[in-house]
């Protein structure tokens, strides 16, 4: 993962995984449930927890640690790994109007890779170690705050895609430990 993204043991990070190119895949709710899928699965079999998270239509925010049995670091790996996978398939196998031109990015970004026919995540996860409890909220105020500033909604909790409604005791899409 290297220096820039080192992500140590018991801490909570805030984090982002970004779509090579910046590609705008997630505007199709077929490629966010893939997201949304995998994060539950982490969540229940991978001792990911969750305090926050938006996912954008070309990247995800999270703020998250793993438990006392798990390591974030490999936890991240397999999200990545597993959603690259199954949204490069659905791309493949699903009606899509963008098809060619994504397969193409992600074919190109996947030649300097050993291996990889096809690359969708960019490395690393840009992670932040959070140390204060103002950091911690600034950061999630920031990505519950990224669909308005994007104009996809004008409130926060109207996105279904974070984990904003949860802070305004709704259900949202995944379960969240509240801070």
């Amino acid at each position: 993962m290297g220096i820039r993204n080192k992500i140590s043991e018991g801490y909570c990070y805030f984090l982002t995984l970004t779509v090579v190119d910046w590609v705008d895949v997630f505007t199709r709710p077929n490629y966010k449930h893939i997201i949304v899928d995998s994060l539950r699965y982490c969540q229940k079999e991978k001792g990911l927890i969750l305090y926050g998270w938006c996912l954008m239509s070309n990247h995800l925010h999270l703020i998250a640690q793993a438990d006392e049995n798990n390591h974030l670091s490999d936890i991240l790996r397999d999200l990545k790994k597993y959603t690259s996978k199954q949204i490069i398939k659905a791309i493949i196998e699903n009606p899509e109007s963008r098809r060619d031109w994504m397969l193409d990015r992600f074919r190109f970004a996947g030649k300097f890779k050993k291996n990889v026919t096809y690359k969708f995540w960019q490395d690393g996860n840009e992670a932040k170690e959070i140390h204060t409890s103002e950091f911690l909220i600034q950061k999630l105020e920031y990505i519950h705050n990224n669909p308005v500033k994007a104009e996809i909604v004008d409130n926060p909790i109207d996105y279904k895609y974070s984990s904003a409604i949860n802070y305004a005791d709704g259900i949202g899409l995944i379960d969240v430990k509240l801070i």
